[in-house]
């Protein structure tokens, strides 16, 4: 007797971390297909591949890349690739035939959901930010679910729509699968982070003091690749000119995958970021404490919402972009660790507000959708 055939679904969005999770959690439930709609290359005109596009390939899943104009901007240029992002994504639904979309917000995921919708095909989507993306207020119209990561999001999607779920977590956070990330010197463990991509601005106030924060601190860095900044190869160089002694205290790297971002935040004393939704998420779920540097031209300030989350708990310290140096950076982390028993349990309060089943629950409202 031959087995029926898997079911196809659709994956597209802004939001890495959670569509894995998600994804993860439905494959151990039935069998699906999985057809990933995103961006191949880190930032527009770039040549460095995202780590969207690398680890989805690893995974084996069909990759489309879709090249549309983010609604919210001005200027034509921008307008006119909107229609030719949705003929895309028409193209690409026509080819897979999925039996659902499954969106995780951001620009790309606007024409895909709405290609969806004409062609009748059904779609959920996932906001993660304590507000709204203005993507995925425009998704829920024509969405059939839309699955909200803080209740503070509710009052900006319809109600008969909403459901509550939490930011979905990889599970992998919680494991320590390698001991790579274990120091001769025991200093305080700091990992710098800018998300996928890197932040050029951290990288950089980085790399202008390496040798005064590698005297106090051992570090683990996240750089991101982007070949416009060349920041990886930059600080790579950089450490190879230390002394042996501080060279030991620098692990530095592009992106740090599934098999080893358990033991880096095992091994962090104190995480230095950005405040993206997943930051925020993983940080609660761990009780880290943190100094937080916002994306000030987020849309909406969005990040700044979500640093308060933690900030007003007392777990982080929130600094500016403008301004910021290796001497008020530098300032900050010694601010928190001097203080550290204070913002260490105040972390610690934070798990509570974090759903660790979130992915199963939108695996199963996914499910009863299309049965």
């Amino acid at each position: 007797m031959t087995k029926p055939a898997p079911t196809r679904i659709v994956v597209t969005g802004g939001h890495l971390d959670p569509a894995l999770a998600v994804m993860e959690e439905l494959g151990r439930r039935g069998r699906f297909q999985f057809h990933w709609i995103g961006h191949r290359f880190s930032m527009r005109g770039e040549k460095a591949e995202s780590v969207e596009f690398r680890t989805i390939s690893k995974l084996g899943i069909p990759f489309y890349e879709l090249q549309t104009g983010k609604f919210y901007k001005a200027g034509w240029r921008e307008w006119l690739r909107i229609p030719g992002g949705l003929l895309q994504a028409l193209l690409i639904l026509l080819r897979v035939r999925p039996r659902l979309v499954v969106s995780f917000g951001g620009y790309l995921a606007a024409p895909v959901v709405l290609a969806a919708f004409l062609l009748g095909i059904p779609s959920v989507t996932h906001e993660q930010t304590a507000i709204f993306g203005w993507a995925n207020r425009f998704i829920s119209l024509f969405a059939r679910k839309v699955f909200l990561s803080w209740e503070s999001s509710r009052a900006y999607f319809p109600k008969r729509k909403s459901v509550l779920t939490g930011n979905p977590i990889r599970q992998e956070i919680f494991e320590r699968r390698t001991n790579r990330f274990r120091f001769r010197e025991p200093l305080p463990v700091i990992y710098i982070t800018g998300g996928k991509q890197g932040s050029h601005l951290i990288n950089e106030v980085v790399r202008s003091s390496l040798s005064k924060f590698l005297e106090k601190y051992n570090l683990i860095h996240q750089t991101g690749s982007s070949a416009t900044f060349q920041d990886y190869a930059k600080l790579t160089l950089l450490r190879s000119q230390l002394p042996k002694r501080l060279r030991e205290h620098y692990i530095v790297q592009e992106y740090f995958g599934l098999e080893e971002i358990g033991a880096v935040y095992a091994a962090a004393t104190l995480v230095v970021g950005r405040a993206g939704a997943n930051t925020i998420t993983e940080l609660a779920a761990l009780g880290k404490p943190a100094v937080l540097i916002p994306i000030s031209w987020a849309s909406r300030r969005e990040q700044f919402r979500n640093a308060q989350i933690l900030s007003e708990k007392g777990a982080a310290v929130v600094l500016s972009e403008e301004g910021l140096s290796a001497r008020v950076l530098l300032a900050a982390i010694e601010a928190v660790l001097k203080d550290w028993n204070r913002y260490k349990k105040a972390a610690a309060s934070l798990r509570s507000l974090v759903n660790r089943r979130a992915a199963a629950k939108i695996a199963t409202e996914v499910l009863s959708l299309i049965s």
